[in-house]
């Protein structure tokens, strides 16, 4: 079995937030725009162009049933009309919600090693077998990994890295605390938060004014 080092931890923080959900005040809009735009510790996994009108940024967690639902039927249209045609950055961002979800976001950052287009390669791979990595996590990862010429060394090394974990848990509690995510997904566009799960017809609302120019 896989097992994260600091798993007791990260199950810890994870615990504090969910207990403390609701009680931060709200960052007004043009504060939070630009906490959003703040570097990370983990580099921002994105596609898209870097002058795009309009960037979204989700916060997702590979465990969760409705960020799974978005990245398979909605963000290939999002991203075929807005993002390979240079209307809209995309970039991708952990927030995990429990240690089978941490697991996976380390592997697909391992695998991707830097490169974007492999990291959401990685994790739509990861979220098509959502159901498979919550109930057969180690064969799941170690599946995945050996896709992207990962040994089962490489994996486990992967996922029980402490620097790794330390990034991830750095940047949820950043999000939480200072962005006010309190569950996945989250989207941030153009630095306006919008909460929970959308079709592709609700999101290109949301596009569309900001589209205009």
């Amino acid at each position: 079995m896989l097992i994260l080092r600091r798993a007791v931890l990260a199950a810890l923080v994870l615990t504090t937030l969910d207990a403390f959900v609701g009680s931060p005040g709200k960052a007004a809009e043009n504060d939070l725009a630009a906490l959003v735009a703040k570097p990370v510790s983990f580099p921002d996994m994105a596609l898209g162009s870097s002058t795009a009108p309009v960037t979204i940024i989700e916060y997702s967690s590979l465990t969760c049933p409705h960020c799974a639902a978005f990245a398979e039927n909605v963000f290939p249209m999002l991203q075929s009309k807005y993002i390979d045609t240079g209307k809209v950055r995309f970039v991708s961002r952990e927030f995990p919600l429990d240690i089978k979800a941490a697991a996976a976001s380390m592997l697909a950052r391992c695998a991707a090693s830097g490169d974007a287009a492999k990291f959401f390669e990685a994790t739509m791979m990861l979220f098509k077998q959502q159901e498979a990595l919550v109930d057969h996590t180690t064969e799941t990862l170690t599946s995945i990994g050996a896709r992207f010429g990962m040994d089962q060394a490489a994996v486990e090394n992967c996922v029980k890295n402490d620097a790794s974990l330390d990034k991830l848990q750095a940047d949820q509690n950043f999000a939480y605390n200072q962005l006010k995510v309190e569950a996945t997904p989250t989207f941030f566009i153009n630095g306006e938060m919008a909460k929970g799960a959308m079709s592709f017809e609700e999101l290109e609302a949301k596009l569309a004014p900001l589209l205009k120019h």
